[in-house]
């Protein structure tokens, strides 16, 4: 099989990329990737010379580039997006474009190249709150609440209506907090880790009581490739490691397993819309494919943070730059910039 990978330089997309080659000596891949700010070779340095991997940079609202990088693929995985919700509350625009016409402009030319299977990957977030003693089914209504989790949903409903209107084999995967080697530090795990290791307050959004379901990186790749080879066309899949902690729990569990004060904890005011809690029902995949998550959440952590001591300049270079000034403009003068936004609302693209 010849697989074409959006947003491979991703922190999933590389796992994936990494776990497919290891896994399987008959595939290969095709990985395509804009080189946002999340996107980076260095996720994938261990096999950038491997002979069944590829690169090509390119964007996937660009039909012309797209096509001719697909061109003579077996099946599209789909992961590139843009994915952090607070970017998404500070800007919409780029998220709706790259979500939402990007994953329009993918459809499009894969089935004018009428590949044989298209994975879209997309989020528990699409969900919304989910009361506590339940969880989500894939036949659970979609009610996102941010900006990002509402262009996932979009996509999402672009890519069914595929399937019903042109017979196309598309299928979705959605999983629930992933976590793991080569996670950008905006996102929560890697930002309390880093910021522990360099001794920095960790920012804890209102009372650090919302509640997510974590799932290793590897146990989502692994489902992924399962759907990609015996899921049924047209099916969604959701992937869940089945453990809910709240924020603060786990916040609290990598100060211990670091040895770093919980006075470094900081709370701060937080995110509007902020969903309280999310669970998964991984059944479906259980029951037909034979997954279920397999790292237990202690060990997994342990090992993601052994990761990130081990990788201290990928962690370095990755906390400079863009990382920096974002990092600076919405965590140290967090009141005001969500004040601002409040205020003037976001700008529209020229």
């Amino acid at each position: 099989m010849k697989i074409f990978v959006t947003g491979g330089a991703g922190f999933i997309g590389s796992n994936f990329i990494r776990n497919v080659l290891q896994a399987k000596n008959s595939y290969t891949i095709v990985n395509y990737d804009k080189l946002t700010y999340a996107g980076n070779l260095a996720n994938l340095h261990s096999i950038a010379h491997h002979p069944g991997y590829r690169f090509v940079k390119g964007d996937i609202c660009d039909p012309i580039a797209a096509e001719a990088a697909m061109r003579g693929c077996d099946a599209v995985v789909h992961f590139a997006a843009e994915s952090h919700v607070d970017r998404s509350i500070y800007e919409p625009a780029p998220v709706i474009q790259t979500n939402v016409t990007g994953t329009f402009t993918l459809l499009e030319v894969a089935r004018k190249l009428a590949v044989s299977r298209f994975v879209h990957i997309s989020t528990d977030e699409v969900y919304g709150d989910i009361a506590p003693g339940t969880d989500a089914s894939e036949v659970s209504t979609l009610q996102p609440s941010s900006p990002y989790s509402a262009s996932k949903a979009a996509s999402d409903l672009l890519v069914r209506s595929y399937v019903r209107t042109y017979k196309f084999p598309a299928l979705i995967t959605r999983s629930s907090n992933n976590y793991g080697p080569y996670q950008f530090p905006e996102k929560f795990l890697p930002l309390m880790i880093t910021n522990a290791l360099y001794d920095k307050p960790l920012p804890i959004y209102g009372d650090g009581k919302q509640q997510r379901d974590w799932l290793h990186v590897e146990d989502n790749c692994r489902g992924i490739l399962a759907v990609l080879e015996r899921g049924r066309i047209g099916e969604v899949y959701n992937i869940g490691g089945s453990h809910v902690e709240e924020n603060l729990a786990m916040a609290q569990r990598l100060l211990r397993l670091t040895g770093k004060p919980e006075s470094l904890l900081s709370y701060v005011a937080d995110r509007p819309g902020h969903d309280r809690r999310y669970a998964l029902n991984s059944r479906k995949i259980e029951s037909e494919l034979g997954w279920k998550p397999e790292i237990p959440l202690e060990d997994g952590v342990r090992q993601t943070i052994e990761w990130y001591k081990d990788n201290s300049k990928w962690v370095s270079d990755v906390r400079a730059g863009e990382y920096l000034s974002y990092y600076e403009k919405y965590y140290d003068d967090r009141e005001n910039s969500l004040k601002a936004i409040a205020d003037s609302g976001s700008k529209l693209p020229a």
